[in-house]
């Protein structure tokens, strides 16, 4: 069964990293219209996308990803839109891999491939080590209901009959709104585990940080939207929701612990109580990369500070956000 397939990739000021991806999607071993969002970018950009022969779109300001990515979906001719980043490097038989689902089977209609990186840096080694954990997750379910766009792929039909990625998500999380709609709907997602792309993780503590705590605060909006996924989501361990909780109540705990003796022994058993929840993850990383061990813990709390105190930010500022 032969399939046409168009690789979309919004861009804003990505000269740093587009060539790299550019290079990386002429060299497939299966072929694919490459099309380039340029969203308004104020470098060379749109120049160095030209030089390399591909589609080129080019928004006169700033829309944001969602927006760039539906744009670069209606002008597409192939019948699988595939979605990555102008910062991700995907594998020679990333397309190959990410067609396979939907030849195998006409009622799949998304499909989710794997980040990776080459990265030494600490965090950026824990980055991948935690989306492992989530891909381990994954691999053991026949469909999923989550699909990242740094690597993904939907049938154009059904992406464009659903409205494709909501344009006001232009911040954070519009992927994850995207196919929770797919799956309240009764669509079936998979994970191609073999569909790869390396990517450039974040390798500053605070960065991270923020990271999450973006994720945290759009999280709001997104369970709002979906309260199905609340507890049921078919990427995030149960370890990552329980961390999520006991970070947010340690931030309640830790004020009222410097003034009341008896709360430091409360903040000494969730402590604890977060420490226990780590165990898999500690297991994971002992055997993937031994030398991260030393890390782990306080790279947790960090991780899950961050969602939670996002979170927290969320209920406040976006709550009337629609």
């Amino acid at each position: 069964m032969s399939l046409s397939a168009s690789v979309i990739i919004p861009a804003y000021n990505a000269e740093k990293t587009l060539g790299a991806c550019l290079a990386a999607l002429q060299n497939q071993t299966v072929k694919a219209e490459i099309i380039v969002v340029d969203d308004g970018s104020a470098d060379n950009t749109p120049a160095l996308a030209h030089s390399y022969g591909v589609n080129v779109i080019a928004l006169s300001q700033n829309q944001g990803r969602s927006i760039a990515r539906n744009i670069g979906a209606e002008a597409a001719d192939g019948e699988i839109l595939l979605f990555t980043d102008a910062d991700c490097e995907p594998t020679p038989n990333w397309v190959a891999e990410m067609l396979k689902p939907f030849k195998r089977d006409p009622a799949v209609v998304g499909v989710k491939g794997a980040y990776y990186c080459k990265q030494r840096e600490p965090i950026a080694r824990f980055t991948q080590i935690e989306l492992e954990d989530k891909y381990a997750k994954m691999a053991q379910q026949e469909t999923i209901s989550f699909i990242d766009t740094y690597s993904a792929a939907y049938r154009r039909d059904v992406f464009l009959a659903n409205q494709g990625f909501d344009p006001r998500l232009i911040y954070s999380l519009e992927d994850q709104d995207f196919s929770f709609r797919l799956a309240a709907r009764g669509y079936k997602m998979v994970f191609a585990p073999n569909a790869r792309v390396y990517h450039q993780h974040i390798t500053q503590p605070f960065k991270y940080y923020q990271r999450k705590w973006t994720v945290g605060k759009w999280k709001t909006v997104i369970l709002r939207r979906h309260p199905e996924r609340r507890d049921n989501d078919s990427r995030t361990p149960l370890t990552l929701k329980l961390q999520f909780g006991l970070a947010g109540l340690l931030t309640v705990l830790l004020p009222i612990a410097l003034f009341v003796p008896l709360f430091r022994k409360l903040v000494q058993l969730t402590l604890g109580a977060f420490a226990v929840t780590t165990l898999p993850f500690h297991w994971r990383t002992a055997r993937r990369d031994p030398l991260l061990l030393p890390l782990i813990l306080p790279l947790l709390l960090l991780r899950a500070f961050g969602l939670a105190h996002g979170y927290f930010d969320g209920q406040l500022r976006l709550r009337n956000w629609e």
